[in-house]
């Protein structure tokens, strides 16, 4: 099954690639800020057409430009996310550890790997045709601040159902989860880096990541 854009989503679990500087002003963060306002599952569905929308439409995006196409995902798919909380979990108990400047280190270099393996994946499969479905969103319980939507893809005849995690806060509701056959994108993080805290402690794991953002 060849990868469509939306289970790049799910990818970003899967990959070390490189270092590249982050891209966006102001009015374009807004513009994503805007996508997570409203229900969970508009935010998920708006973000996703953003991401589609902004590739075919950008020169540089239908060109297969991994720096430009970078800029895309800074511009359009970040703001919808909460990478801080997404570190958070996946740093798990050292967490309560770390000191506002390896925190704030931490999230930078985990942002940076999960938007430089989405880019440069989106790079080699921008233009293959994909269908989006959407489960009805299940009611929300007065007050909730969490939510998983459920979506499918359709890729040649073949579907993959991707769960998203989101957390609501002021600015609306916020990605911070994927789900891909059974593995939450935290988890599968988790995993990986307990043994470089084990190993370094924070500032090794900020170390591991650095040097594999620095790799290419």
């Amino acid at each position: 099954m060849k990868l469509s854009i939306i289970l790049l989503l799910a990818m970003l679990v899967r990959a070390f690639p490189a270092y590249a500087e982050q891209a966006g002003n102001q009015a374009d963060k807004q513009t994503g800020v805007q996508a997570a306002i409203g229900s969970p599952d508009q935010a998920v569905k708006t973000t996703i057409e953003r991401v589609m929308s902004a590739i075919h439409g950008d020169p540089g995006g239908r060109a297969g430009d991994p720096e430009r196409i970078y800029q895309l995902v800074q511009q359009h798919f970040l703001p919808a996310t909460d990478f801080a909380l997404t570190t958070q979990y996946a740093v798990g108990p050292a967490w309560a550890k770390a000191t506002p400047a390896q925190r704030e280190a931490l999230v930078g270099q985990f942002q940076t790997l999960l938007a430089r393996t989405f880019a440069l994946q989106l790079t080699q499969i921008r233009e293959q045709d994909t269908r989006f479905t959407y489960a009805p969103a299940a009611p929300l319980a007065e007050g909730a601040g969490d939510a998983v939507v459920r979506t499918s893809v359709l890729t040649e005849g073949e579907r993959m159902p991707i769960d998203y995690r989101l957390r609501k806060t002021g600015a609306g509701w916020k990605i911070y989860d994927i789900n891909m056959m059974g593995a939450w994108m935290i988890q599968v993080y988790r995993r990986q880096f307990a043994a470089q805290l084990a190993s370094g402690g924070i500032d090794g794991l900020i170390k591991y990541l650095a040097a594999h953002n620095a790799a290419v």
